[in-house]
């Protein structure tokens, strides 16, 4: 049985906006339509779609249909735009993509002006997560470090971010220098971004070959993560641009010179002849090139 594209839009509209009443008030039906067609979709798939909860959130069973909704939604203004010539109102395609914080505070947003027309709604997760947006359908592309494609995605190499080890100059004296570099990483106190942020211990891993659980401080934002470290609350991985200008600053200094973390980057995007997301791509591998290495 062929699914209802009426219910399927209510289905997305639900999941989007949290709850049956916020799904009617967008669609501008009642909150008893929105029931009726969650139900039947249900009734079609023989599976519970929605959790019923607040916001409301899709099953395991409902994630497919999720993303089959935005793809459907997103082909249909495509096609809407194209029959009308390129003039589609005041209406504009959204896009939901997910990038790592770093990406997403240095070379990541450059590329979203190649696409002026395109209303961009933009998550942020490590990039050893990033990939679990897009398999749930709430985005529809990605900046991850996964290189295996997502079931119905592709995916390209980017790049690499570069990160390097950095202290403020008092850290560096307090706690570095003189030292044996594993004493020092396995006391001194370290800055991540939250605890999905592994790369201070992958990188210590290669310099010392052990393991190490030091006090640790959580900054959950690129630029404060810096500015922590400036500050001297502890050391940190730091992209290698804005950690090589306040080197050269004194504001920070290099801990290993000479070694750094590079981070491969990838783009995973919809499997979809789509104008957009081909734009998109486009755009984010011109950037990339240029930015990563």
């Amino acid at each position: 049985m062929a699914l209802d594209p009426v219910q399927l839009a209510t289905f997305q509209a639900v999941v989007e906006h949290g709850s049956f009443d916020a799904a009617a008030r967008a669609l501008h039906v009642t909150p008893s339509a929105v029931s009726q067609r969650i139900k039947a979709l249900e009734q079609v798939v023989g599976q519970v779609l929605v959790r019923r909860a607040r916001p409301c959130e899709p099953t395991a069973a409902g994630r497919s249909l999720v993303r089959l909704g935005g793809q459907v939604a997103l082909l249909e203004r495509e096609a809407l735009d194209a029959a009308r010539g390129g003039l589609s109102g005041h209406a504009r395609t959204r896009v939901a993509v997910v990038v790592n914080a770093d990406s997403l505070a240095g070379w990541f947003l450059p590329a979203l002006t190649a696409l002026p027309d395109v209303v961009f709604e933009l998550h942020t997760d490590d990039e050893g997560h990033t990939a679990e947006l897009l398999r749930a359908g709430t985005v529809m592309a990605a900046v991850t470090a996964e290189r295996v494609a997502v079931q119905g995605c592709r995916v390209e190499r980017l790049g690499a971010m570069r990160y390097l080890a950095v202290a403020a100059p008092t850290g560096h004296a307090a706690w570095f220098t003189g030292r044996d570099p594993a004493a020092a990483f396995a006391t001194a106190p370290m800055i991540r971004f939250n605890r999905k942020d592994t790369l201070q211990h992958r990188f210590v891993r290669t310099v010392t070959r052990r393991d190490i659980d030091p006090p640790t401080h959580f900054v959950p934002a690129s630029a404060s993560f810096t500015e922590a470290i400036r500050l001297g609350f502890g050391w940190g991985l730091v992209p290698e641009g804005v950690a090589r200008a306040d080197i050269a600053a004194g504001r920070l200094v290099d801990l290993t010179p000479g070694r750094h973390l590079d981070v491969p980057l990838y783009w995973q995007y919809w499997r979809l002849e789509s104008a957009v997301l081909a734009a998109l791509t486009a755009a984010v591998r011109a950037t990339a090139a240029v930015a990563l290495r």
